[in-house]
């Protein structure tokens, strides 16, 4: 990626933390109608400070997007032997938290003008909510994986294909179908039980004691 639109991923002050949440608000309300002047405005800081911190517009969407991210969190995993319980449980804990954030009003703003962007070459925020999004996302969950593997808990020849699986039980089609206007939001009990729903799916696929001896995906 180039360096405009991948500032340096280096902690953020809680005063930098106020600027992202500005502008996740403004596109909310206005889309990608916002400009550094109207962060700096909700803000209450120049724009010499929002160019300092974040670089350029792309650089403070990519620190924007990573902090939104930063919200689907994985449980830590027993330091001890790994169990199929423990295994399910932080699985089902970071899928409650993904799909918590992935519905909510902000991650659904966010993704449209994404879209929106992708195709016009208006800037590269499509390509960020990629990089950020997703495909952090698998970078979270392989460690998982290859620990519930190394465990004997799960079997797979690649962890790709089990992480595009996971990512199709968990968020199934919640995502469209907020991005196309349906205004209705699970509840917390709700997004428990898909949660638990895709993660024992998950499992029936992968899980080694339910799978014949000799086959992996």
């Amino acid at each position: 990626m180039d360096q405009s639109v991948c500032p340096d991923k280096s902690p953020l002050s809680s005063r930098q933390h106020e600027v992202l949440s500005a502008v996740l608000d403004l596109m909310v309300e206005e889309g990608d109608r916002f400009s550094m002047a109207a962060v700096a405005r909700r803000a209450s800081c120049s724009k010499e400070t929002l160019y300092k911190w974040f670089g350029d517009r792309d650089g403070l969407l990519t620190a924007t997007v990573r902090w939104q991210a930063a919200k689907v969190a994985m449980p830590p995993l027993p330091q001890t032997q790994l169990t199929r319980d423990a295994f399910a449980a932080a699985l089902e804990a970071f899928a409650a938290n993904w799909l918590n954030v992935i519905t909510g009003d902000v991650s659904v703003a966010l993704n449209r003008l994404a879209i929106a962007h992708a195709g016009s070459g208006k800037s590269g925020l499509g390509r960020i909510v990629l990089e950020n999004g997703p495909f952090e996302m698998a970078r979270r969950l392989e460690p998982v994986f290859l620990a519930g593997r190394d465990a004997g808990l799960v079997e797979f020849d690649s962890v790709e294909t089990a992480f595009r699986t996971f990512f199709g039980l968990v968020v199934a089609d919640s995502q469209t179908r907020a991005l196309l206007g349906d205004t209705s939001r699970p509840k917390p009990d709700q997004i428990g039980r898909w949660a638990a729903h895709a993660v024992a799916r998950f499992l029936q696929v992968y899980g080694a004691a339910a799978r014949p001896a000799g086959k992996s995906n």
